[in-house]
């Protein structure tokens, strides 16, 4: 079967996702863009169907999904209009601003009965997904801590907005960067019952966070660090690491390897013995047909395509567990204005006077 998806957005993911699906051997492909430049340039050396009008594409063209990629704010409204044509809808994340439009539109594709995908990639990276088959087997024991890292050279000066610097537009570094580990934490282990400590902190914009930190809370004690900045230099590009430490042994990720130290080997988890384990990203992922950036952006195309070509399956990051993750990105809003608000209302405090090498 052929699916016909529009890519809606063709910024740099738009751009990306356009390549693969269009190089994708079960599709048939539809772009839209408000950017005549762009628009004009696919129509003219692509030569495939380009609109500039969201609602006429849709009207037009007999569509079986779309992949949407444009700023943060507009993803609730089109994933809706989309969802109400009867479209399976993959969507770039974050998915919504709001968690309850998150919640909403979740409800509204399963009673629809639609395949849906949002596009957090790491979830497809091989040595990520190494870490949750270690962690699904015990084999850490108890896991008290884990730290969950993210730096890149985004924003290092400061500079004209745009919409994803803009808080209202794309959500700042909170959504834009920490939203990937905290999606990874949520895959792990699940919604956190609480959070605490945290801090979102200009370094160059004027409108957003650049930084962000938090601690989060789940039930039994366990407790995740979440650090992140998208003004670090030091990183060529960005960097997403999670550290895990349990009472039968460490466990690190990142986008090249899948470390693993065990006190004792354990019977689940065949291949790992006592001391130091390495498997590298490229003996745990599958070969893909479409190279771009990374496998791991194909893989989760791929993923959809599938499961909406067949019209039935869930995805590796639906609608519901990408709600998941909204919803723990409002946990850490609510953590930190309840902090500014009771920052504000303290009373001043005298500071206490010192006493003289002199006397008193």
């Amino acid at each position: 079967m052929t699916l016909k998806i529009a890519v809606v957005g063709l910024g740099k993911m738009g751009l990306s996702h356009f390549a693969i699906v269009n190089a994708h051997a079960m599709t048939e492909t539809v772009a839209c863009d408000a950017s005549g430049f762009l628009t004009d340039g696919i129509r003219r050396y692509a030569k495939l169907p380009v609109y500039r009008d969201y609602d006429e594409m849709l009207a037009k063209e007999k569509l079986d999904a779309v992949l949407i990629a444009t700023p943060s704010r507009l993803h609730a409204p089109m994933v809706r209009k989309a969802l109400e044509a009867g479209l399976h809808v993959f969507c770039e994340k974050p998915f919504c601003l709001d968690w309850n439009d998150s919640e909403a539109l979740t409800k509204l594709a399963e009673a629809r009965g639609r395949v849906t995908q949002v596009g957090y990639h790491y979830r497809y990276v091989g040595a990520f997904r190494e870490m949750k088959r270690i962690v699904e087997s015990g084999a850490l024991g108890t896991i008290t801590h884990v730290l969950a890292e993210a730096y890149g050279p985004v924003v290092l000066r400061p500079k004209g907005a745009t919409w994803r610097t803009d808080r209202a537009e794309g959500g700042g570094c909170l959504y834009d960067y920490a939203a990937h580990p905290l999606n990874l934490l949520n895959w792990y282990f699940g919604e956190p019952e609480g959070v605490s400590g945290t801090v979102l902190a200009p370094i160059f914009s004027a409108e957003t966070d650049d930084e962000v930190y938090s601690t989060l809370h789940w039930p039994g004690g366990m407790s995740a660090h979440l650090s992140v900045n998208w003004s670090d230099e030091s990183h060529r590009k960005m960097s997403t690491k999670i550290t895990m430490t349990g009472t039968n042994g460490r466990l690190y990720a990142d986008r090249q390897e899948c470390q693993l130290y065990l006190r004792e080997p354990v019977p689940a988890l065949p291949g790992y013995g006592r001391g130091w384990n390495v498997r590298y990203t490229t003996e745990l992922t599958a070969p893909v047909d479409f190279y771009l950036r990374g496998e791991e952006y194909s893989a989760q195309i791929d993923d959809f395509v599938r499961a909406a070509a067949a019209g039935a399956g869930a995805t590796l990051n639906d609608f519901a567990s990408a709600t998941v993750t909204d919803r723990t990105i409002a946990m850490m809003l609510a953590d930190r204005e309840t902090k500014a608000t009771r920052s504000r209302a303290a009373p001043a405090v005298a500071a206490p006077r010192r006493r003289s090498w002199f006397g008193r």
